[in-house]
């Protein structure tokens, strides 16, 4: 498997192939997305709900970012690894904006950012490229903004908001954003702005087969959410949360029951005479 870069996957895009793209917060799924040749990781701060247990991404630091997207990278040499820039990482100054998309460069070892934002992220975009930091933009359903937006609604749904989403798009991509997600938009009009863009790509999620890739995240895709929740945009490829849980139920029965551990889980005794001495102490 050949190492994805920003070139390369921008190739694949051009030649009419698709970019695929999974989440992945730790060393073990970052290892097996890594095995299935999957092109791109995000770590996103999806994070915050799917492994930290929170109802949204705001809480998460960067701390947390680098934590995980180090642990993800530590498993990838060939997988292009994007780490989100969570809430308040990047919107107060410049300075700081650039600061943190370093940590995420240097620290977590990513091979690119991603911040939420569309004509108000363009100044951060354009210095970090300037600073040699390869850009993911995002757009559509942006869950930092949740509280603006009133909950997690498709967005671009009226002509202003539609063409607002179209703006947005050229502009992050003439800052110099390689990439941009777009998230819960209609599937028509993320094919719009897939066709109008010319430098930069774009990955889907709830935005239709028109996107030149698509995104989801990990523990959706594979069924592993409690309570059987699922997005209207995700497709489960597997029912492992199930699965798991039979694992679970099968485990304490077999302990239960004094089957596990066999003898061939167990390892080789010591002598009777060693034994008996240590009884007799």
């Amino acid at each position: 498997m050949a190492k994805n870069t920003v070139l390369t996957l921008k190739q694949k895009v051009d030649e009419g192939r698709k970019v695929t793209m999974v989440t992945s917060y730790d060393y073990t799924m970052a290892a097996l997305t890594e095995a299935a040749g999957i092109d791109m990781i995000l770590v996103g701060d999806s994070l915050g709900m799917t492994m930290m247990g929170y109802d949204s991404t705001l809480p998460v630091t960067m701390d947390d970012m680098v934590h995980h997207t180090r642990c993800v990278t530590r498993a990838t040499d060939n997988t292009f690894v994007v780490a989100d820039m969570p809430f308040m990482s990047y919107q107060q100054d410049l300075a700081t904006a650039l600061e943190n998309a370093g940590r995420l460069m240097k620290e977590g070892r990513a091979q690119a950012v991603k911040l939420e934002g569309g004509v108000r992220c363009v100044e951060q975009i354009r210095a970090m490229v300037e600073a040699g930091i390869p850009v993911v933009g995002h757009l559509g359903l942006t869950p930092q903004s949740v509280n603006a937006f009133g909950g997690f609604k498709v967005q671009g749904r009226s002509v202003e908001t539609a063409r607002q989403l179209v703006e947005d798009a050229l502009a992050i991509e003439a800052a110099g954003a390689f990439c941009i997600v777009l998230e819960c938009v209609p599937s028509n009009l993320a094919t719009l702005i897939t066709e109008r863009l010319t430098s930069a790509f774009t990955i889907g999620i709830g935005a239709g087969n028109g996107c030149d890739g698509q995104v989801l995240v990990v523990q959706d895709m594979l069924g592993m959410t409690a309570g059987g929740f699922k997005p209207k945009m995700v497709r489960r490829f597997a029912s492992l949360g199930e699965t798991i849980v039979d694992a679970f139920h099968a485990y304490d029965d077999a302990i239960q029951s004094g089957d596990f551990p066999a003898a061939a889980e167990s390892y080789k005794d010591l002598d009777a005479e060693v034994i008996d001495q240590l009884r007799a102490e």
